[in-house]
């Protein structure tokens, strides 16, 4: 990988690499200010490091103001066993990523520190995305606006494409049988 980018001391502390800008996704994201060539560290996912108790606690909390707001608002990422980054503060600029079936960026756990590292080449004024990788637990509150090809809908880890894909037919065969039943 090329050698970690250091941050600006911006508001939102965006990277020598990166940006935050409107998309058309999710309101706000990390675009990229020049060409990022493959395995280049592009920004450190910065936060308060928490218990996973303590995770658990504000996780739920936002979860729910975002119910109430509307808004996609937990920034928790798991760091370890023990400790998560709660990225809920300004100088994150990394928490705009947003997710994409089709993610040209990858998250790293690099001695106790999330780095966003480039997948493959990404070129100048490109939107940065990684695939968020959440299980199917609640994946009905978590809807996917990446419009890739390769979207599945939801937004979740790749490993779990085929489960869901087989939940969303048996429930599309589901309703097509409820619909013929009432017809």
């Amino acid at each position: 990988m090329s050698s970690l980018s250091a941050l600006k001391d911006d508001e939102e502390c965006n990277s020598d690499w990166s940006e935050v800008r409107r998309s058309g996704i999710h309101g706000r994201g990390l675009f990229a200010t020049k060409d990022i060539a493959k395995e280049t560290y592009i920004i450190e996912y910065v936060g308060d490091k928490i218990t996973k108790a303590e995770s658990d606690r504000r996780g739920w909390a936002q979860f729910d103001l975002a119910k109430e707001t509307g808004d996609a608002a937990v920034y928790i990422f798991t760091l370890n066993k023990r400790h998560d980054i709660d990225g809920n503060v300004p100088e994150n600029a990394a928490r705009l990523i947003n997710h994409s079936c089709s993610p040209n960026c990858e998250a790293y756990i690099i001695k106790g520190k999330i780095w966003i590292a480039a997948i493959r080449d990404i070129k100048k004024d490109e939107e940065l995305y990684f695939n968020y990788g959440f299980d199917l637990e609640n994946y009905v509150d978590h809807p996917c606006l990446c419009e890739s090809p390769k979207c599945v809908g939801y937004i979740c880890g790749e490993d779990y494409w085929s489960t869901l894909r087989r939940k969303l037919a048996a429930k599309k065969a589901w309703e097509k049988r409820r619909v013929k039943s009432t017809a």
